[in-house]
């Protein structure tokens, strides 16, 4: 699929709860990286697999097929200390 064609792609995020572009998904996950889930949510629209693998180095692509969410505490605990670092 062509870079054209992902700009205009929009999905249900199931963690946001809204709708969103593929390019958000390509930078939301930890330090601005590909999101944990964004094959989960992407296999049935196109092939979001071979996009990536052609896309990513591969050690970034590597990183998402093992990808585990932070446990929620431990998430919380992170952006509260990211909103006390920006006061």
């Amino acid at each position: 699929m062509t870079e054209t064609k992902t700009d205009e792609l929009e999905i249900r995020c199931p963690r946001l709860g809204s709708i969103i572009p593929f390019r958000y998904c390509l930078i939301s996950g930890e330090d601005s990286l590909p999101c944990f889930k964004i094959m989960d949510c992407w296999w049935e629209i196109f092939d979001v697999d071979t996009y990536l693998r052609e896309k990513l180095p591969a050690e970034v692509y590597e990183s998402l097929l093992s990808a585990r969410p932070k446990p929620k505490v431990a998430s919380i605990v992170q952006i509260a200390e990211q909103a006390k670092t920006k006061k």
